[in-house]
């Protein structure tokens, strides 16, 4: 037989249980559930992406240039592969076509155009037939990196005179004539044992470091990524080889910047203006110039986007200001432009922009 005493403890033993457990929950909860993060990405888009690395690294590492001249072992002259990352129509590739006019053979074109973008306008001639196999991208995640890995592999297999790789959205237009970024990219060889050097700005000094450092949550980094070794830049590069290669090759770093950033922290979330120059200073320091050949004007940024150039802008002073640089080389490219900057931007092409 339950005692009387028993019954009617029960129910207030539970009450007092409850009420002091509630501070635990919230004491224990959120160490015990999984913090509410970003979308991942798909599983089946990185295992496609792993296997064309591979065949990428595996390409790499045992072609060799073509010579051009049995007697004299001339190699082909170094191409440099332009590699356009766009969610929309390249509204300036009629600027682009005259800038690309009479170099046929020192460079390659390659377009990763998102999915599920809607491109209406019809490819011109050096655009057509250029678009890789392309995965879905958005902001605030690690696609972008993604993307950008997917088009330096597809160029590594495409063409090995392929020695530099320029990272340039759709919203890019040239600064200089082909010829002297050309020149440019191929006159600097101040790396290590005469190497060419990557264009890629890398900094330390910045005070979004710590805030993108924690997107992903406390100590998620580490021990891969220690934060006085977190890097901020541009997502806009040019790459050496051996770079574009390092980057292909990259697992370590990578399964900690492909980590989804938490819901609350979104707003810090630019994985792609971290990954490349994280990396890069990290495996070769010296092999990089630590600035970059894109303009990109910050003074009047909206929700992360730099100012964007309309048609009223546009001049020849313009394209003057946008080509001066601290560093040692002028600016070769400038963003971001609105599409309809293109019929003022194709009435200065030969007077000023292709013309030093």
């Amino acid at each position: 037989m339950t005692s009387p005493v028993t019954t009617h403890a029960s129910p207030f033993l539970l009450a007092l249980l409850l009420l002091l457990s509630i501070p635990v929950v919230f004491l224990l909860g959120p160490r015990l559930l999984p913090p509410k993060t970003l979308p991942a990405i798909p599983d089946a888009d990185e295992s496609d992406d792993l296997a064309l690395f591979r065949r990428a690294i595996l390409s790499s590492s045992s072609a060799k240039p073509a010579t051009t001249s049995y007697f004299f072992h001339r190699r082909p002259r170094p191409k440099v592969a332009f590699l356009f990352l766009t969610n929309s129509d390249i509204v300036f590739s009629p600027l682009w076509e005259k800038y690309f006019h009479g170099h046929r053979k020192l460079f390659n074109l390659y377009v990763h155009a998102d999915p599920y973008s809607v491109l209406e306008l019809p490819p011109t001639p050096t655009f057509r037939g250029r678009f890789v196999p392309a995965k879905a991208t958005q902001r605030a995640s690690p696609t972008l990196i993604s993307a950008a890995r997917r088009l330096l592999a597809t160029a590594l297999l495409d063409d090995p005179s392929n020695q530099f790789f320029a990272l340039l959205s759709q919203s890019c237009i040239p600064l200089h004539p082909f010829p002297t970024m050309y020149k440019t990219l191929l006159s600097d060889n101040a790396g290590p044992h005469g190497h060419h050097r990557s264009f890629i700005e890398i900094t330390d000094n910045t005070s979004i470091l710590h805030d993108r450092y924690y997107a992903r949550g406390d100590a998620v980094m580490l021990p891969e990524v220690p934060y006085d070794q977190f890097r901020a830049g541009s997502q806009f590069f040019v790459l050496t080889r051996r770079h574009a290669i390092m980057v292909v090759r990259d697992m370590r770093l990578w399964k900690k910047f492909k980590l989804p950033c938490l819901v609350e922290r979104n707003y810090s979330c630019y994985p792609e203006e971290h990954y490349f120059p994280t990396l890069l200073d990290m495996q070769d320091p010296a092999g990089c110039t630590k600035y970059s050949l894109t303009r990109v004007n910050w003074t009047d940024q909206v929700e992360g986007h730099p100012h964007t150039y309309h048609p009223g802008e546009v001049s020849a002073n313009l394209i003057r200001e946008l080509r001066k640089s601290n560093a040692k080389y002028s600016y070769m490219f400038a963003r971001k432009f609105a599409p309809e900057c293109l019929e003022p931007l194709m009435e200065i092409a030969d007077s000023v922009i292709l013309r030093d």
